[in-house]
Protein backbone atom coordinates (compact mmCIF):
# COMPACT_ATOMS: atom_id res chain seq x y z
CA UNK A 1 0.00 0.00 0.00
CA UNK A 2 2.98 2.48 0.99
CA UNK A 3 4.69 1.90 -2.58
CA UNK A 4 1.42 2.48 -4.33
CA UNK A 5 0.63 5.79 -2.69
CA UNK A 6 4.37 6.54 -3.23
CA UNK A 7 3.59 5.48 -6.82
CA UNK A 8 1.19 8.40 -6.83
CA UNK A 9 1.87 12.18 -8.03
CA UNK A 10 3.00 14.34 -6.04
CA UNK A 11 2.53 17.12 -8.43
CA UNK A 12 0.48 18.00 -11.27
CA UNK A 13 2.04 15.39 -13.88
CA UNK A 14 0.62 14.11 -17.04
CA UNK A 15 -1.23 11.19 -15.30
CA UNK A 16 -3.37 13.62 -14.00
CA UNK A 17 -3.51 16.25 -16.31
CA UNK A 18 -4.71 12.95 -19.11
CA UNK A 19 -7.87 12.16 -16.54
CA UNK A 20 -9.04 15.41 -15.94
CA UNK A 21 -9.65 15.30 -19.69
CA UNK A 22 -10.75 12.15 -20.01
CA UNK A 23 -13.40 13.12 -17.16
CA UNK A 24 -14.37 16.19 -18.89
CA UNK A 25 -14.92 14.37 -22.07
CA UNK A 26 -17.20 11.56 -20.48
CA UNK A 27 -18.87 14.39 -18.73
CA UNK A 28 -20.11 15.80 -21.89
CA UNK A 29 -20.28 12.40 -23.63
CA UNK A 30 -22.97 11.11 -20.80
CA UNK A 31 -25.19 13.83 -21.63
CA UNK A 32 -25.06 13.32 -25.67
CA UNK A 33 -26.48 9.53 -24.71
CA UNK A 34 -28.36 10.71 -21.99
CA UNK A 35 -30.08 12.47 -24.68
CA UNK A 36 -30.03 9.66 -27.46
CA UNK A 37 -32.16 7.21 -24.55
CA UNK A 38 -34.05 10.26 -24.27
CA UNK A 39 -34.76 11.27 -28.09
CA UNK A 40 -35.13 7.37 -29.41
CA UNK A 41 -37.54 6.57 -26.61
CA UNK A 42 -35.31 4.42 -24.90
CA UNK A 43 -35.77 6.22 -21.61
CA UNK A 44 -37.63 2.87 -20.32
CA UNK A 45 -35.35 0.11 -22.10
CA UNK A 46 -34.12 -1.22 -19.19
CA UNK A 47 -37.69 -1.06 -17.51
CA UNK A 48 -36.06 -1.68 -13.80
CA UNK A 49 -32.91 -0.42 -11.64
CA UNK A 50 -30.62 -1.48 -10.79
CA UNK A 51 -30.91 -4.37 -13.31
CA UNK A 52 -32.37 -3.44 -16.88
CA UNK A 53 -35.42 -6.44 -16.62
CA UNK A 54 -36.45 -7.99 -12.71
CA UNK A 55 -34.08 -10.88 -14.19
CA UNK A 56 -31.51 -9.72 -16.35
CA UNK A 57 -28.41 -7.76 -15.61
CA UNK A 58 -28.48 -6.92 -19.23
CA UNK A 59 -30.62 -6.10 -21.92
CA UNK A 60 -32.17 -9.05 -23.70
CA UNK A 61 -32.84 -9.87 -27.64
CA UNK A 62 -36.80 -9.33 -26.80
CA UNK A 63 -36.50 -5.64 -25.76
CA UNK A 64 -35.11 -4.56 -28.99
CA UNK A 65 -32.73 -1.27 -29.79
CA UNK A 66 -34.30 0.44 -26.91
CA UNK A 67 -32.25 -1.82 -24.46
CA UNK A 68 -29.56 -1.04 -25.75
CA UNK A 69 -29.94 2.10 -25.89
CA UNK A 70 -30.93 2.47 -22.81
CA UNK A 71 -28.25 0.05 -21.13
CA UNK A 72 -25.19 1.77 -22.77
CA UNK A 73 -25.97 4.96 -21.16
CA UNK A 74 -26.10 3.39 -17.72
CA UNK A 75 -22.46 2.16 -18.81
CA UNK A 76 -20.87 4.92 -19.68
CA UNK A 77 -22.22 5.96 -16.33
CA UNK A 78 -19.92 3.04 -15.37
CA UNK A 79 -17.13 4.58 -16.93
CA UNK A 80 -17.61 8.24 -15.46
CA UNK A 81 -17.29 7.12 -12.68
CA UNK A 82 -14.43 4.96 -12.42
CA UNK A 83 -12.22 7.83 -14.10
CA UNK A 84 -14.17 10.30 -11.48
CA UNK A 85 -12.32 7.69 -8.94
CA UNK A 86 -8.94 7.79 -11.20
CA UNK A 87 -8.74 11.37 -10.69
CA UNK A 88 -9.31 11.65 -6.82
CA UNK A 89 -6.78 8.77 -6.39
CA UNK A 90 -3.91 10.99 -8.38
CA UNK A 91 -4.86 13.57 -6.50
CA UNK A 92 -4.50 11.91 -2.78
CA UNK A 93 -0.88 13.08 -2.33
CA UNK A 94 -2.25 16.30 -3.53
CA UNK A 95 -5.01 16.55 -1.31
CA UNK A 96 -2.71 19.57 1.45
CA UNK A 97 -1.42 21.09 -1.40
CA UNK A 98 -3.88 21.52 -3.74
CA UNK A 99 -7.12 21.09 -1.81
CA UNK A 100 -9.00 22.58 -4.20
CA UNK A 101 -8.12 20.52 -6.83
CA UNK A 102 -8.80 16.96 -4.07
CA UNK A 103 -12.19 18.93 -3.05
CA UNK A 104 -13.00 18.91 -6.99
CA UNK A 105 -12.41 15.78 -7.10
CA UNK A 106 -14.21 14.12 -4.67
CA UNK A 107 -17.46 16.69 -5.80
CA UNK A 108 -17.36 14.89 -9.08
CA UNK A 109 -17.06 11.26 -7.26
CA UNK A 110 -20.26 12.33 -5.43
CA UNK A 111 -21.90 13.62 -8.09
CA UNK A 112 -21.50 10.46 -10.18
CA UNK A 113 -22.94 8.71 -7.26
CA UNK A 114 -26.13 10.97 -6.77
CA UNK A 115 -26.39 10.79 -10.77
CA UNK A 116 -26.86 7.04 -10.86
CA UNK A 117 -29.34 7.13 -7.84
CA UNK A 118 -31.19 10.43 -9.52
CA UNK A 119 -31.03 8.04 -12.77
CA UNK A 120 -32.79 5.13 -10.90
CA UNK A 121 -35.26 7.32 -9.69
CA UNK A 122 -36.20 9.10 -12.98
CA UNK A 123 -36.47 4.82 -14.04
CA UNK A 124 -38.58 4.42 -11.43
CA UNK A 125 -40.73 7.36 -11.42
CA UNK A 126 -41.73 6.29 -15.05
CA UNK A 127 -39.30 9.29 -16.42
CA UNK A 128 -41.26 12.10 -14.47
CA UNK A 129 -40.06 15.18 -16.64
CA UNK A 130 -39.38 17.39 -13.83
CA UNK A 131 -36.84 14.31 -12.42
CA UNK A 132 -35.56 14.08 -15.87
CA UNK A 133 -34.71 17.58 -16.27
CA UNK A 134 -32.86 18.09 -13.00
CA UNK A 135 -30.84 14.82 -13.88
CA UNK A 136 -29.79 17.27 -17.12
CA UNK A 137 -28.91 20.02 -15.19
CA UNK A 138 -27.33 17.54 -12.69
CA UNK A 139 -25.24 16.45 -15.94
CA UNK A 140 -24.10 19.10 -16.89
CA UNK A 141 -23.61 20.72 -13.40
CA UNK A 142 -20.91 17.94 -13.36
CA UNK A 143 -19.39 19.14 -16.77
CA UNK A 144 -18.93 22.13 -14.97
CA UNK A 145 -17.11 21.07 -12.36
CA UNK A 146 -14.77 18.91 -14.24
CA UNK A 147 -14.38 21.96 -16.50
CA UNK A 148 -13.02 23.81 -13.46
CA UNK A 149 -10.58 21.23 -12.12
CA UNK A 150 -8.90 21.60 -15.60
CA UNK A 151 -8.59 25.61 -15.29
CA UNK A 152 -7.22 25.36 -11.78
CA UNK A 153 -4.83 22.14 -12.64
CA UNK A 154 -2.94 25.32 -14.39
CA UNK A 155 -3.58 27.64 -12.37
CA UNK A 156 -1.00 28.95 -9.51
CA UNK A 157 -2.12 27.75 -5.97
CA UNK A 158 -2.80 29.83 -3.26
CA UNK A 159 -5.40 32.86 -2.38
CA UNK A 160 -6.75 34.44 -5.24
CA UNK A 161 -7.43 37.99 -5.73
CA UNK A 162 -9.58 39.58 -8.46
CA UNK A 163 -7.55 40.76 -11.30
CA UNK A 164 -10.61 42.79 -13.76
CA UNK A 165 -12.50 45.44 -11.93
CA UNK A 166 -15.39 45.01 -9.78
CA UNK A 167 -18.03 46.24 -12.71
CA UNK A 168 -16.34 43.79 -15.10
CA UNK A 169 -16.99 40.79 -12.56
CA UNK A 170 -20.41 41.71 -11.98
CA UNK A 171 -21.12 41.76 -15.28
CA UNK A 172 -19.43 38.72 -16.10
CA UNK A 173 -21.78 37.22 -12.65
CA UNK A 174 -25.32 38.99 -14.27
CA UNK A 175 -24.23 37.05 -17.86
CA UNK A 176 -23.66 34.09 -16.05
CA UNK A 177 -27.04 34.16 -14.35
CA UNK A 178 -28.90 34.81 -17.63
CA UNK A 179 -27.09 31.85 -18.81
CA UNK A 180 -28.64 29.78 -16.26
CA UNK A 181 -31.85 31.37 -16.59
CA UNK A 182 -31.62 30.54 -20.72
CA UNK A 183 -30.89 26.45 -19.36
CA UNK A 184 -33.77 26.22 -16.80
CA UNK A 185 -36.19 27.29 -19.27
CA UNK A 186 -34.56 25.18 -22.17
CA UNK A 187 -35.14 22.23 -20.02
CA UNK A 188 -38.64 23.17 -19.06
CA UNK A 189 -39.37 23.96 -22.88
CA UNK A 190 -37.92 20.23 -23.64
CA UNK A 191 -40.11 18.65 -20.57
CA UNK A 192 -43.17 19.90 -21.84
CA UNK A 193 -42.30 18.87 -25.92
CA UNK A 194 -42.44 15.76 -27.90
CA UNK A 195 -39.55 14.17 -26.64
CA UNK A 196 -40.55 12.21 -23.69
CA UNK A 197 -38.26 9.27 -23.92
CA UNK A 198 -41.17 6.84 -24.16
CA UNK A 199 -44.45 6.85 -25.24
CA UNK A 200 -45.72 6.47 -21.92
CA UNK A 201 -44.52 9.05 -19.80
CA UNK A 202 -45.76 12.37 -18.97
CA UNK A 203 -45.24 15.70 -19.77
CA UNK A 204 -45.09 18.87 -17.05
CA UNK A 205 -48.53 20.10 -19.12
CA UNK A 206 -47.21 23.48 -20.12
CA UNK A 207 -47.37 24.90 -23.25
CA UNK A 208 -44.00 24.05 -25.16
CA UNK A 209 -44.73 26.78 -27.98
CA UNK A 210 -45.14 29.71 -25.55
CA UNK A 211 -41.77 28.03 -23.41
CA UNK A 212 -40.22 27.92 -26.97
CA UNK A 213 -40.37 32.28 -27.20
CA UNK A 214 -39.66 32.55 -23.37
CA UNK A 215 -36.67 30.41 -23.71
CA UNK A 216 -35.38 32.10 -26.61
CA UNK A 217 -35.93 35.75 -24.72
CA UNK A 218 -32.72 35.23 -22.10
CA UNK A 219 -31.16 33.55 -25.02
CA UNK A 220 -30.73 36.56 -26.99
CA UNK A 221 -29.86 38.50 -24.12
CA UNK A 222 -27.44 36.08 -23.25
CA UNK A 223 -25.93 36.89 -26.84
CA UNK A 224 -25.98 40.70 -26.55
CA UNK A 225 -24.40 40.56 -23.27
CA UNK A 226 -21.78 38.33 -23.90
CA UNK A 227 -21.07 40.61 -27.02
CA UNK A 228 -20.60 43.76 -24.44
CA UNK A 229 -18.09 41.27 -22.37
CA UNK A 230 -16.23 40.94 -25.08
CA UNK A 231 -15.57 44.81 -26.14
CA UNK A 232 -15.08 45.19 -21.96
CA UNK A 233 -12.47 42.52 -21.53
CA UNK A 234 -10.69 44.34 -24.69
CA UNK A 235 -10.91 47.35 -22.91
CA UNK A 236 -9.80 46.07 -19.39
CA UNK A 237 -6.85 43.51 -21.34
CA UNK A 238 -8.49 40.61 -19.40
CA UNK A 239 -6.47 37.35 -20.05
CA UNK A 240 -9.32 35.62 -20.27
CA UNK A 241 -11.12 37.86 -23.26
CA UNK A 242 -10.25 34.65 -25.80
CA UNK A 243 -12.83 32.45 -23.59
CA UNK A 244 -15.33 34.96 -23.72
CA UNK A 245 -14.76 34.68 -27.45
CA UNK A 246 -15.45 31.04 -27.40
CA UNK A 247 -18.22 31.44 -24.89
CA UNK A 248 -19.73 34.10 -27.83
CA UNK A 249 -18.93 31.12 -30.77
CA UNK A 250 -20.78 28.35 -29.29
CA UNK A 251 -22.96 30.60 -28.69
CA UNK A 252 -23.99 31.58 -31.98
CA UNK A 253 -24.05 28.07 -33.06
CA UNK A 254 -26.25 27.49 -30.26
CA UNK A 255 -28.79 29.75 -31.58
CA UNK A 256 -28.31 28.83 -34.82
CA UNK A 257 -29.38 25.25 -34.30
CA UNK A 258 -32.24 26.68 -32.18
CA UNK A 259 -33.60 28.53 -34.61
CA UNK A 260 -33.35 24.98 -37.41
CA UNK A 261 -34.68 22.93 -35.03
CA UNK A 262 -37.71 24.99 -34.22
CA UNK A 263 -38.67 25.38 -37.52
CA UNK A 264 -38.69 22.22 -38.57
CA UNK A 265 -40.14 20.42 -35.64
CA UNK A 266 -37.69 19.49 -33.58
CA UNK A 267 -35.61 16.67 -35.19
CA UNK A 268 -33.96 14.32 -32.41
CA UNK A 269 -30.45 15.03 -33.70
CA UNK A 270 -30.65 18.87 -33.58
CA UNK A 271 -32.18 18.94 -30.05
CA UNK A 272 -29.31 16.44 -28.76
CA UNK A 273 -26.96 18.83 -30.52
CA UNK A 274 -28.44 21.58 -28.55
CA UNK A 275 -28.15 20.03 -25.01
CA UNK A 276 -24.76 19.24 -26.23
CA UNK A 277 -23.79 22.73 -26.88
CA UNK A 278 -25.93 24.14 -24.02
CA UNK A 279 -23.30 22.22 -21.49
CA UNK A 280 -20.63 23.26 -23.63
CA UNK A 281 -22.04 26.96 -23.13
CA UNK A 282 -21.60 26.55 -19.74
CA UNK A 283 -18.13 24.91 -19.36
CA UNK A 284 -16.92 27.97 -21.44
CA UNK A 285 -18.23 30.45 -19.17
CA UNK A 286 -16.82 28.26 -15.93
CA UNK A 287 -13.69 29.13 -17.19
CA UNK A 288 -14.16 32.87 -17.77
CA UNK A 289 -15.25 33.16 -14.31
CA UNK A 290 -12.40 31.25 -13.24
CA UNK A 291 -10.52 33.54 -14.83
CA UNK A 292 -11.15 36.55 -12.85
CA UNK A 293 -9.03 35.61 -10.01
CA UNK A 294 -5.42 35.07 -9.63
CA UNK A 295 -2.94 33.65 -7.17
CA UNK A 296 -0.08 35.91 -8.83
CA UNK A 297 1.00 38.26 -6.50
CA UNK A 298 1.17 41.64 -8.50
CA UNK A 299 -0.84 40.95 -11.42
CA UNK A 300 -0.70 43.09 -14.11
CA UNK A 301 -4.02 42.53 -14.55
CA UNK A 302 -4.66 43.79 -11.13
CA UNK A 303 -2.54 46.91 -11.87
CA UNK A 304 -5.26 47.19 -14.78
CA UNK A 305 -7.98 46.15 -12.11
CA UNK A 306 -6.80 49.27 -10.17
CA UNK A 307 -6.55 51.99 -12.93
CA UNK A 308 -9.55 51.15 -14.47
CA UNK A 309 -11.26 51.23 -11.40
CA UNK A 310 -9.66 54.54 -10.63
CA UNK A 311 -10.79 56.19 -13.85
CA UNK A 312 -14.68 55.55 -13.39
CA UNK A 313 -14.73 57.23 -10.45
Amino acid sequence: MNRFIAWLPDRIDRRIRIFAWLSFVCETIIIATGGAVRLTGSGLGCPTWPTCTPESLIPTPEMGIHGIIEFANRTMTGVVGIIAVIVLVLCWNLRTERRDLFLLAQIVVLGVIAQALVGGVTVLTGLNPFIVGFHYIASLSLVCVTTAFIVRMGATPGPRALVVPRWFSGLVHATSGVLALTIIFGVLTTASGPHSGDKAAGRTGFDSELLEHIHAWPGYALFALTVVLLIAALRVRFRGARWIAVLLAVEIVQIVVGLIQARNGLPPLLVGIHMVLAALTAAAMTVVILKLKSADAVAPHAVDSQEADAALR
